[in-house]
């Protein structure tokens, strides 16, 4: 049959049997008539799309600026070109099926990139012109703000450099909210108070009080700290991606470069890769180990240390679920030159993936889980409250809290735990209230809601009833190991889920999150021959 695509402002009078919204859903259009599984069609999309990103991420990563993106990293969870990718398979496999569908797209480029398929018959497309120039000049004044305030930090923070005396073995790292200054990390546990010749580089993207904080050990100190302020004020502002597009994505290519434009991150991306270059050839560190995601900058920062002779270490620290992309080595360009010489897994399923993504076999090795030692002591009861889970994206939370808000069973209560880099301010109610208490802290509870948050994975691992938060307008990533698999729900259908949501089978702590080779952490983090 056919897709009709409209906008908003030019809706249609014609007949349609389903619809669809690419973003929040119009209020004219009934909830009857909506796709009935539209976050699972997304999902089976995404997948089905992984290797066109790939192959395009690839493409776009030989452009110069390319380390300044996050779109030509598969960074699933920042960039959603991935996501605007399988709204397209989606479309074009509706056009071909044996019903009418109504596509609603407010998004200017997604629309004219859509109109292009067959079987589309599209209204008036949206006006991207003034978004555009928006987006311009917004995105002009957040690198300015990053330049002054990288400036600021580079200024405040540049008597940290007299803390380093001598080459050691460095861990770089993320100013996470638990990690303090006794040596204690949010990603590397108690690596610093087992081995006390490391040292402790934080990224840019801690604020220069917390790094003040952290650098109390006499063993951290921050990124910051060699970076140059003229660098900042007269470079940063202009920083960001221009690729040239080209082919049918191009449009999606355009999209994703001025959304990426109108904000200050290529602004912190040349700023890390600016300051990191800098503490390389000052420090010559004979070995970094890092938070290993395969994102831009660390590319970037693999291809510097080899040309340095540092020897690098990538943690993969957490999980590495199916939809996970950035962790593929098929997107890097360069192939070997610019993944680390070790990667250190948590488990062998994450090693698992990792490898059937091209990771080279023999850069793999298991080091554990240095951040999941607890294993919590929570005990299961169908009568207790809920656990929820808060993802990043604060959009997909907001839909889940409302979602749950929703629920018509007054005798269920629902602990909301926030993210703890995105918080979310809701209101709580009778039933739906917030926590701070960590998961396995709890006395008792009855189940667990999850959404693209590795608490999925731990609740698992605890044996609770477990169930995976879909959205209905945007992907939210499986973070699951491959092999794992959960129920899955989203608004229209989560009390129901809920009410029939089953006892999982045991799982096997050690093949996801092994416990930590000690020996391995210490052989490859051996302190420098004096």
């Amino acid at each position: 049959m056919t897709v009709f695509l409209h906008s908003t402002k030019d809706m249609p009078s014609g007949d349609f049997d389903t619809w669809a919204s690419i973003g929040e859903s119009p209020r004219r259009l009934t909830p009857e008539t909506m796709r009935p599984e539209l976050g699972a069609e997304l999902e089976d999309a995404f997948d089905r799309i992984a290797p066109r990103w790939f192959d395009l991420a690839k493409s776009l990563a030989q452009h110069p600026s390319a380390d300044l993106a996050i779109a030509p990293s598969c960074a699933t969870n920042i960039s959603d070109l991935g996501v605007m990718l399988a709204w397209s398979d989606l479309v074009e496999g509706w056009a071909k099926a044996a019903e009418n569908v109504l596509v609603i797209c407010d998004d200017p480029w997604v629309f004219r990139h859509l109109a292009q398929a067959q079987g589309v018959t599209a209204g008036r497309a949206p006006d991207f012109s003034p978004l555009r120039l928006s987006l311009s000049l917004r995105g002009y004044a957040a690198r300015i703000k990053a330049a002054l305030s990288f400036a600021g930090a580079s200024l405040r923070l540049k008597s940290q450099q007299k803390k380093i005396t001598s080459a050691q073995a460095w861990l770089l790292a993320y100013g996470h909210p638990s990690s303090d200054a006794d040596g204690g990390d949010g990603y590397f546990g108690d690596l610093m108070k087992t081995m006390p010749h490391l040292r402790r580089l934080l990224h840019v993207d801690c604020p220069p009080a917390r790094a003040r904080e952290l650098g109390g050990d006499g063993r951290t100190v921050s990124l910051h700290a060699w970076g140059s302020p003229l660098f900042a004020l007269f470079k940063l502002p202009f920083m960001r991606w221009t690729p040239h597009p080209s082919g049918p994505d191009h449009w999606l290519v355009r999209r994703a470069a001025d959304l990426e434009g109108g904000t200050g991150q290529p602004a912190a991306i040349a700023w890390q890769k600016h300051c990191q270059e800098r503490w390389l050839k000052k420090i010559k560190p004979p070995v970094v180990a890092w938070p290993w995601e395969n994102h831009s900058w660390e590319r970037a920062f693999v291809r510097s240390a080899r040309t340095n002779g540092t020897a690098t270490i990538g943690y993969q620290h957490s999980v590495v679920g199916q939809q996970m992309l950035n962790y593929a080595a098929r997107s890097n360009v360069d192939g070997p030159e610019s993944l680390p010489d070790k990667v250190l897994c948590s488990g062998p399923s994450t090693r698992d993936q990792v490898l059937a993504w091209g990771m080279p076999e023999d850069r793999l090795a298991i080091g554990g889980a240095l951040r999941f030692g607890k294993k919590g002591s929570t005990v299961y009861d169908r009568e207790a409250p809920v656990f929820v889970a808060l993802p990043f994206d604060p959009t997909i939370a907001a839909e889940l809290v409302a979602a749950l808000k929703n629920i018509a069973d007054r005798s269920r209560r629902f602990l909301v735990k926030q993210h703890p880099m995105s918080p979310l301010d809701f209101d709580d109610t009778e039933t739906v209230e917030r926590t701070d208490v960590l998961l396995g802290d709890h006395p008792r509870l009855s189940a667990v809601v999850f959404a693209a948050s590795t608490v999925g994975l731990e609740a698992l691992l605890l044996g609770f009833p477990t169930l995976r938060f879909r959205s209905q307008h945007s992907l939210v990533i499986d973070i699951l190991p491959r092999g794992l698999k959960v129920a899955a729900a989203g608004s229209n259908n989560l009390q129901a889920a809920l009410d029939n949501l089953p006892v999982p089978a045991p799982l096997e702590r050690a093949n996801v999150l092994a416990d930590p080779d000690r020996s391995l952490w210490t052989h490859v983090l051996r302190k420098p021959s004096s």
